[in-house]
């Protein structure tokens, strides 16, 4: 699977581990970079790579995580979900059809980052009755609402 990164300087150390990660599961890692310390320019660069279906998912890091999530989600086409629990990982995946995650670099360890995209990438969206409606309502509201 190819995969694009990016963060700010503030996660630079873990961007590279996880990148290192992902290389050693057999992916293809596209590297966006970490010099801008604009977090928003990178995780919309990696979005809109996404959206565009260039890599099939993205990973975004920054000290939280939120503000890599909340600037790749105004990208059409991109949903990014803030990972802290493997939990979350699955369901982000089996409920959310998530095509990126989000990290922070100040507030979760490398160990566990790893742990949690490994998690996030065993699973696949499977159309649920129950997921289904919600994906449709959200992908309804965004054709409707998105400015060209």
């Amino acid at each position: 699977m190819l995969i694009g990164i990016g963060c700010d300087p503030n996660a630079t150390t873990l961007k590279d581990a996880v990148a290192d990660y992902l290389r050693e599961l057999g992916h293809e890692v596209r590297d966006f970079g970490s010099d801008d310390p604009l977090y928003p320019k990178t995780a919309i660069a990696v979005a809109e790579s996404v959206a565009a279906k260039e890599v099939e998912r993205g990973v975004v890091m920054c000290g939280t995580g939120i503000g890599v999530s909340i600037s790749a989600n105004k990208v059409p086409g991109a949903y990014c979900a803030l990972l802290t629990d493997a939990y979350q990982a699955e369901r982000a995946q089996l409920s959310n059809d998530a095509n990126m995650v989000a990290f922070g670099a100040q507030v979760t360890g490398v160990e566990s980052v790893k742990r949690l995209v490994r998690e996030y990438l065993s699973v696949s969206y499977g159309e649920n009755e129950r997921s289904a409606p919600k994906l449709a309502a959200l992908y309804d509201y965004e054709t409707e609402n998105t400015r060209v």
